[in-house]
C-alpha cells in the first residue's frame, strides 16, 4: 500500500482480512487527526498488518504548531517498545528533579526505569520518529482533508470527507478520534465535552537567551504573575507567562514584550529573551468526554480529555491512549479476542480512570501554583511539606506524573523492562505481541481468554534460574491475568 505526502494513493476496496464474510470497506481503521495519538496509533494498526488511512485536515508539510515539550518515563517504555526511545532521548535535556510550588523538589532519578527522568523535547521530534514510522508500516496519509460527518452500522464506519480534490467517502471497520481539543469525530458523535477554563490568557513562545537561567528547569510566581523556562538542548528555550491582571481573548495580538514583562515580574529577570521563533496566547481548560467508545468509533488524546499544562502529562496520556488502544483493535481485527466488545469496551473502563485522573491531580498543580489567598497558600505550603517529607506519598506523585504508577482496574500492572534470556523485554515487544514468560523448562499454555493466537505469542524465559513464576505481559507493558 503507497503513502503519498499529501493526497493518498487511491486503493481499491477489498474485504477485511478478519471474517472474510465481513462486508467491503475502503480501510480496516481510519484514524483522523496526525498529532503524536495518531500517529503511535495508525503506526501500531499498519505493524500488526492491518489496512490504516490517517486523515489529517493540515496540508501536507505545515507543522504543527507545538505546546508540548516534555515526554515522561512511561511515554519512553512505550516508545522503547517501539524502538524509538533512544532516539528521541538524543534530540532533548533530561531533567533528573522536578521542582513544585518553588521550594520542593521530587527526584526523579529514583523511577524505577531504564528512564529515571523527564525528557525535554519538543512535540515536533516526536512527530518526526511517530510518522517515519507510521510510514514505514504501510499508513495511508490523506492530508488537507476535513471530516464533516460519520455514520455507522453494525460493521462498518462511513465517514464524509473533504479533500484536496473535493467530497468523499471513506468506509471502515473502526474509526478513531485523536483530532484534539476540537475534535470533529466527537462532534460527529453528538458527545459532549462537559468542563471549564482554568487558565485564560497564557502567552507561550520559543526564543533564545543572552543568559543562561541558574536551573535546568526555571519556575516561580510572584504577585499576579507565573512563569517558567525550559531549554530544548539546541540554544532555543520554551518560556511560558501567565499575567492575572491581563486577562484577555486568544485572539488578542500577543508580541515577545508582553512576556519579558511577566517574566520579569515573576522570575526577576527575562533572561535577556529574543528572535522568537513563535510566540502564542492561548487558554487551558479542564474537560473530558463521558464516553470515549461509541459503537465503532473511539475518542483518544485531546479528543477525550484536555487538562491544565501543570506537570506536562497532555502529549503523554494521549499517547499511552493509543497504546491501550492499539492492540486492542488489532486482535479484534484479527478475529482473536474471545469477547470482542469486552476487550474494546476495556479501553474505556482502564483509560477514562486515567484521563480524570490527570484532570484532578494537573487542575490541583495549577491552582496550588496560581494560590493567592493566605489560606490557598497555606494549602500549597502543607503540600510541599507533605510531598517533602512522607517518601511514599513523593513515590506516589512521582509515579503518577510520570506514568510508570498507572495501573488498570481488574489488575492490569505496568511491567518494567525485564531482563529475560532473549534479551530485554521492552526489545521483545517491539514485534507488537503477547510475551508469556516462563521459567526454564516450562511450557505452560496461554488462558483461553487471551486475545492473540498460541502461535503468536512470543515465548520467553527469567534471566534468574530461581523465579519460577509465570507471567503473561500484554503488548502495552502491562499484566493481563493467567
Amino acid at each position: 500500500m503507497g503513502t503519498t505526502n499529501g493526497t493518498a494513493d487511491e486503493t481499491p476496496a477489498d474485504t477485511a482480512a478478519a471474517g472474510g464474510g465481513s462486508p467491503t470497506t475502503d480501510t480496516d481503521v481510519l484514524v483522523v487527526g496526525a498529532g503524536p495519538t495518531g500517529l503511535l496509533l495508525a503506526g501500531d494498526l499498519a505493524a500488526a498488518g492491518h489496512r490504516v488511512t490517517l486523515v489529517e485536515r493540515r496540508p501536507a508539510g505545515i507543522g504543527n504548531l507545538t505546546r508540548a515539550f516534555s515526554v515522561h518515563a512511561r511515554t519512553l517504555e512505550q516508545l522503547d517498545a517501539r524502538g524509538l526511545a533512544d532516539e528521541l532521548v538524543a534530540t532533548g535535556t533530561r531533567l533528573t528533579s522536578l521542582r513544585l510550588f518553588g521550594r520542593l523538589s521530587l527526584d526523579l532519578s529514583r523511577l524505577a526505569t531504564r528512564f529515571p527522568f523527564l525528557l525535554i523535547t519538543p512535540q515536533y521530534e516526536v512527530e518526526r520518529l511517530l510518522e517515519r514510522r507510521a510510514r514505514s508500516t504501510g499508513v495511508q496519509f490523506r492530508y488537507g482533508t476535513e471530516l464533516h460527518g460519520l455514520r455507522q452500522d453494525a460493521d462498518t464506519v462511513t465517514t464524509e470527507l473533504t479533500g484536496p480534490d473535493g467530497p468523499l467517502t471513506l468506509r471502515a471497520h473502526y474509526a478513531v478520534g485523536t483530532d484534539g481539543v476540537r475534535s470533529a469525530v466527537r462532534g460527529a458523535l453528538g458527545l459532549p465535552f462537559p468542563g471549564v477554563s482554568v487558565i485564560k490568557s497564557l502567552v507561550l513562545a520559543d526564543v533564545r537567551l543572552k543568559e543562561e537561567p541558574g536551573r535546568l528547569l526555571t519556575v516561580a510566581a510572584s504577585g499576579d504573575a507565573f512563569a517558567f523556562i525550559a531549554p530544548f538542548g539546541d540554544g532555543w528555550y520554551r518560556v511560558m507567562g501567565w499575567d492575572r491582571t491581563r486577562q484577555v481573548p486568544d485572539s488578542e495580538p500577543v508580541e515577545l514584550d508582553e512576556l519579558r514583562t511577566i517574566a520579569r515580574q515573576a522570575l526577576g529577570s527575562d533572561y535577556g529573551m529574543h528572535d522568537a521563533r513563535w510566540v502564542s496566547r492561548f487558554h487551558s481548560d479542564e474537560r473530558q468526554a463521558p464516553a470515549y467508545r461509541s459503537g465503532r468509533v473511539f475518542l483518544a488524546g485531546d479528543a477525550a480529555h484536555v487538562h491544565s499544562p501543570a506537570g506536562g502529562q497532555g502529549m503523554n496520556t494521549g499517547l499511552q491512549d493509543a497504546a491501550n488502544l492499539s492492540w486492542k483493535l488489532a486482535a479484534v481485527l484479527r478475529d482473536e479476542a474471545p469477547d470482542p466488545d469486552a476487550l474494546l469496551d476495556s479501553y474505556q473502563a482502564e483509560r477514562h480512570p486515567v484521563g480524570s485522573l490527570v484532570l484532578r491531580s494537573s487542575g490541583t498543580l495549577v491552582r496550588l501554583a496560581m494560590a493567592r489567598t493566605p489560606l490557598q497558600r497555606a494549602a500549597r505550603g502543607l503540600a510541599a511539606r507533605l510531598l517533602g517529607t512522607v517518601r511514599p506519598a513523593a513515590a506516589r506523585a512521582m509515579g503518577q506524573i510520570s506514568g510508570i504508577g498507572i495501573s488498570y482496574a481488574g489488575g492490569a500492572r505496568r511491567v518494567p523492562d525485564l531482563a529475560l534470556r532473549e534479551g530485554r523485554l521492552y526489545e521483545l515487544l517491539r514485534a507488537g505481541e503477547f510475551v508469556l514468560i516462563a521459567p526454564e523448562g516450562a511450557a505452560p499454555a496461554l488462558p483461553r481468554t487471551a486475545p492473540t493466537a498460541a502461535g503468536r505469542a512470543i515465548r520467553a524465559t527469567w534471566a534468574d534460574p530461581n523465579r519460577r513464576d509465570t507471567l503473561l505481559v500484554r503488548p502495552d507493558a502491562y499484566t493481563t491475568a493467567l
